[in-house]
């Protein structure tokens, strides 16, 4: 570990490695560090993503794909069952496999990776970010940079020390709990949603399989929820229900940013991505493709602006004005939509399911979904009138 980069990234997910790879590719020094000791763990994902998504930020290997899955099932909270196949093909990850290899290609292009790194604070001069103070091997170093890349997650304290201001209420933020399960029987081709105030208030139960005897199945509850039961309960309450005597391979827990990207993600020296910025779908609680995406675009006009000797925050906010154009925009959208979809009762989602099920499983996509509960429920259409103004 040198002493000065010209670019350092905090964070190895997805969007600190793909960052650390665009900056490289650059021909600029970026030195990128992670907390803790192996890329790719621990996993804290639901693993889903959609392959056309995914195919928009990189070049798709087989062995990230667990499984490949082309249907959906929506559940209501009656136990209305409504199929989509709407033609989407989905992928169900092998997060680790998948991290490490982004690892891999960022350090081929010359960028420098170094796990079991944890910084505790950031090095300013004249307002501007000039580095972070890292501890390696319990050795602490201060180590100087132009930019600083904050992909740090939705703990993120980078931006909070910088000056920016990242906080979200509570009950903006998804508690969400998985299990991946096994000796269980699924069909392999299916992700299943579920939904209800018994279920998952304010959120939703996924089961997303990989194989036909593994599955991730895990639940996130609103903030708002937070003094019913604990999103843990939940969970085992249906896992015992619906898979009795399957073994539980792993459990994780984390929170989610249920909100749109910060309103001010760049200050001078230093750009943040991914969780870090608010950048997940509000809506569906997904990240892989969007942290990606803005790790694309920081990386590249980080090294820009170091090669032209501007890192000042108006020179950083080419970044923050591209990913309001390609994703950003969206979520604000998305995180209108979920407002609306929040006031509907489990009365509301039975009766929603039941005029579905008079659509063809083709034609059964999210926007219909949508349209389906504005049709039944005249009194959201004002909301949703609001969503794209």
């Amino acid at each position: 570990m040198k002493e000065r980069y010209d670019v350092i990234v905090v964070g190895g997910g997805p969007a600190g490695l793909w960052a650390a790879k665009h900056v490289a590719e650059k021909g600029v020094r970026v030195l990128l560090l992670e907390k803790d000791r192996e890329i790719g763990t621990p996993v804290r994902c639901a693993e889903g993503v959609s392959e056309s998504g995914l195919r928009r930020v990189v070049e798709v290997k087989d062995r990230w794909v667990a499984q490949v899955v082309k249907s959906a099932r929506l559940v209501s909270p009656d136990g209305t069952v409504v199929e989509s196949t709407s033609g989407e093909i989905g992928f169900i990850l092998q997060r680790k496999l998948f991290d490490y290899d982004l690892a891999v290609a960022a350090s081929k292009v010359g960028a420098e990776v170094m796990t079991r790194a944890y910084v505790h604070g950031l090095v300013m001069e004249d307002g501007f970010v000039r580095g972070v103070e890292v501890t390696h091997m319990g050795r602490i170093r201060r180590i100087r940079g132009s930019v600083v890349i904050g992909a740090d997650g939705v703990e993120s304290r980078l931006g909070r020390w910088a000056g920016l201001e990242t906080r979200i209420s509570p009950e903006e933020v998804e508690t969400c709990v998985q299990m991946t399960l096994a000796g269980i029987d699924i069909d392999p081709e299916i992700v299943e949603f579920h939904f209800g105030r018994e279920i998952a208030p304010g959120g939703y139960l996924w089961i997303f399989p990989k194989g036909r005897e593994t599955a991730n199945v895990g639940l996130g509850i609103s903030g708002a929820y937070s003094g019913t039961k604990k999103p843990l309960i939940y969970l085992k309450e249906f896992v015992e229900r619906r898979f009795p005597g399957a073994s539980v391979l792993t459990m994780i827990a984390g929170g989610v940013p249920a909100v749109p990207t910060l309103k001010k993600i760049v200050t001078d020296g230093m750009m943040l991505v991914g969780d870090a910025a608010r950048q997940v779908d509000p809506l569906t609680g997904g990240g892989i493709v969007n942290a990606m995406l803005a790790g694309r675009i920081a990386g590249r006009v980080a090294a820009e602006a170091v090669q032209e000797g501007d890192v000042s925050a108006k020179r950083l906010s080419v970044y923050a004005r591209e990913w309001h154009k390609i994703e950003g925009r969206n979520n604000e959208i998305s995180y209108k939509i979920k407002k609306v979809v929040d006031r509907l009762s489990d009365d509301d989602l039975n009766k929603i399911a039941r005029m579905l099920l008079g659509v063809p499983p083709e034609k059964r996509t999210a926007l219909r979904i949508f349209r389906t509960a504005l049709f039944k429920h005249p009194k959201l259409i004002l909301e949703a009138s609001k969503i794209f103004v």
